[in-house]
């Protein structure tokens, strides 16, 4: 299959806003030369992370607008107008090449008007995109409502914000320092070639100065990394588990700090790993046995404790809390697609409810440690903040993190600032069994 056609559908159903790149594009790949893939993943994560400023021109250019049963010309008309304005392929062959895919779309009207839109977008493009540049939506290239909250809460920073979510991230590994030395590590990637740098932050990161496909790392077979960002690499460390602890992984897959919290503590007496999904377990599971760790795997809403729980206290929990994932925009640009204002107040109800229902399983003394990948405060410090007020036997304990800033509750990192993803921590010690306030004053 041609890259752009397959670029081209994978984007469609993300439009349309019933799926996301990560599970519309690998069955497209594969159907994709080898030797084409990189181009046809470059083709869709581009569209999608410029989309916002590359509809706007297409609606300059567009005499009307696509219907909804013709998503998939726009997605090849938003491909198209990538290739010219955000790659190096010869403007030539981006128009040839892209205006040929129409014919597998069976729309053969189509055909004059993509190739009429894209020529006088390679004539007056870069002039109307400029006409357009005051509209913070084009600028920033972010979904208004994404834009605006963003500005709303983060008057300093939300157009660096912006900015950064349009980089294309770093590749960062994890060096599982149970086998190998992040020292050592480092040398054996020197000498395959790959430069890399030690992260700042995490003691176990490693920084490529290029991606690279992760089966020429040394060592990946044999359980000596994983690929995880920096960010996200400061929970196990923060967490702190102790030998003979029993630890909870809530909304656990894709395993990446599960595995973490095992290389950290080899001595953890268990490590009980929930998600909702049990296709997302597998994966979990394949982690698991690459870096040669075990844990108890559980397919369950973690809401529902009568399900899963077996009434033993856990002493420490890792509640990465599903989110808007608005930190992580960089690696996974269709969220500005996929991700809607409504979205929001729903994720943060479903936040306190699980932190409602995961407290009574920790014991006292214990800590649960709260993470998400997002830079909305709706969903960070205002979720905290609503259960310590509510929560008498819940306290805040400081995180000793040097990056981010530190919030009323809790602390923010940005994507923006030293290279790792958007990512929110709190750190809660439970100091009393204590009823809930409400409950308590009944």
């Amino acid at each position: 299959m041609n890259p752009r056609l397959a670029a081209a559908r994978a984007l469609t159903p993300v439009l349309l806003g019933k799926a996301s790149l990560g599970t519309t594009l690998p069955e497209y790949l594969n159907r994709v030369a080898p030797r084409d893939r990189g181009l046809a993943q470059e083709l869709a994560y581009g569209a999608a992370r410029w989309q916002p400023r590359l509809s706007g021109l297409a609606e300059k250019l567009l005499q009307k607008p696509f219907k909804a049963a013709d998503k998939d010309l726009e997605a090849l008309l938003l491909i198209g107008l990538y290739q010219l304005f955000y790659t190096r392929i010869p403007a030539h062959a981006a128009l040839s090449d892209t205006v040929g895919c129409v014919d597998a779309l069976k729309k053969s009207w189509g055909k004059a008007l993509i190739n009429a839109v894209l020529r006088r977008a390679q004539r007056e493009g870069q002039e109307l995109l400029t006409t357009l540049e005051h509209d913070p939506v084009i600028r920033t290239a972010h979904p208004r409502w994404l834009q605006k909250s963003l500005k709303a809460h983060w008057p300093e920073h939300w157009e660096e914000i912006c900015a950064a979510n349009n980089q294309h991230p770093p590749m960062t590994l994890r060096v599982n320092q149970r086998r190998i030395s992040r020292e050592d590590y480092l040398a054996q990637l020197q000498q395959a070639g790959l430069a890399a740098q030690p992260c700042t932050f995490s003691s176990d990161g490693v920084q490529l100065d290029a991606a690279c496909d992760i089966q020429q790392l040394p060592g990946f077979a044999e359980g000596y990394l994983s690929v995880q960002d920096e960010a996200a690499q400061l929970a196990a460390h923060l967490l702190e588990p102790k030998p003979g602890q029993r630890v909870l992984d809530a909304c656990c897959a894709p395993g990446g700090k599960t595995c973490h919290l095992l290389e950290y503590q080899p001595q953890i007496a268990e490590l009980v790993a929930l998600d909702l999904e049990a296709s997302r377990l597998k994966r979990v599971q394949e982690n698991l046995d690459r870096l040669q760790l075990s844990a108890r795997l559980i397919a369950a809403d973690a809401r529902n404790t009568a399900q899963w729980w077996d009434g033993q206290l856990f002493q420490r929990i890792l509640l990465d809390a599903p989110c808007s994932a608005t930190g992580v925009i960089r690696r996974h640009p269709d969220i500005k697609l996929t991700r809607h204002p409504e979205d929001i107040s729903a994720l943060a109800e479903l936040q306190g409810q699980l932190l409602d229902a995961l407290w009574p399983t920790l014991a006292v003394g214990g800590i649960l440690l709260y993470a998400t990948c997002s830079v909305l405060p709706t969903e960070n410090r205002e979720v905290i903040a609503a259960f310590l007020a509510r929560m008498q036997g819940a306290r805040e304990l400081d995180l000793g993190l040097k990056c981010g800033l530190t919030q009323p509750q809790g602390r923010q990192l940005f994507p923006q600032i030293n290279g790792h993803d958007g990512f929110y921590y709190a750190k809660l010690l439970k100091v009393a069994a204590q009823p809930r306030v409400q409950e308590k004053l009944s």
